[in-house]
């Protein structure tokens, strides 16, 4: 049986490489899948992705299974509820970001008809398939991904400074970084 070659960071544990092999690079074009990776690149902030991976269904719980019209009607007694979740990042800033995200995500879809319009319009509705040899060559943040990240911010968006935001563009495969030599290259 011949093994899969991947690309190198994913190779931690089989949660990573199942990321790997089913999420991570796919183009996502669903706004409820776009705002699920947005809860958890603002939770990933500062940490190590699988920390995250760990906690995505204890997130998925305590943010209404994603809901982001759910999420934006969060109030106070909610966030303090959140903030005793020892399943999540009790993280303050993170939570109250995280409402913010939903209730601007909303603004946002209002505007364009959908936040992927919005989003993807960035990328001209198309992957990026840069030409990574070796898991040195991938950058944290992009001219684009400062752009983006600007003007997520002017629209209200919280923790999507750009090495965030070129994780989500990552993620969600506005971007394909996978190693030249990796099985889901192409």
């Amino acid at each position: 049986m011949q093994t899969k070659i991947r690309c190198a960071w994913c190779e931690k544990d089989n949660l990573y490489r199942d990321y790997h092999d089913n999420e991570w690079g796919n183009p996502i074009y669903d706004d409820d899948k776009l705002f699920e990776f947005l809860v958890l690149e603002t939770f990933q902030a500062g940490l190590s992705w699988h920390m995250i991976l760990k906690k995505r269904d204890n997130l998925r719980n305590a943010f209404a299974q994603f809901d982001y019209k759910k999420v934006a009607q969060f109030g106070e007694e909610k966030v303090q509820e959140l903030l005793q979740d020892a399943g999540i990042i009790r993280n303050q800033l993170k939570i109250r970001g995280t409402i913010a995200n939903a209730i601007a995500f909303i603004k946002v879809q209002e505007e364009f008809g959908s936040f992927s319009k919005y989003i993807w319009n960035f990328t001209e509705g198309k992957p990026i398939h840069n030409h990574i040899k070796k898991m040195s060559d991938v950058p944290s943040s992009t001219p684009l991904s400062d752009t983006i990240s600007k003007d997520l911010k002017k629209r209200g968006f919280k923790f999507v400074g750009t090495t965030v935001v070129y994780a989500h563009m990552q993620a969600t495969g506005m971007v394909n970084d996978h190693v030249a030599d990796c099985w889901k290259r192409n």
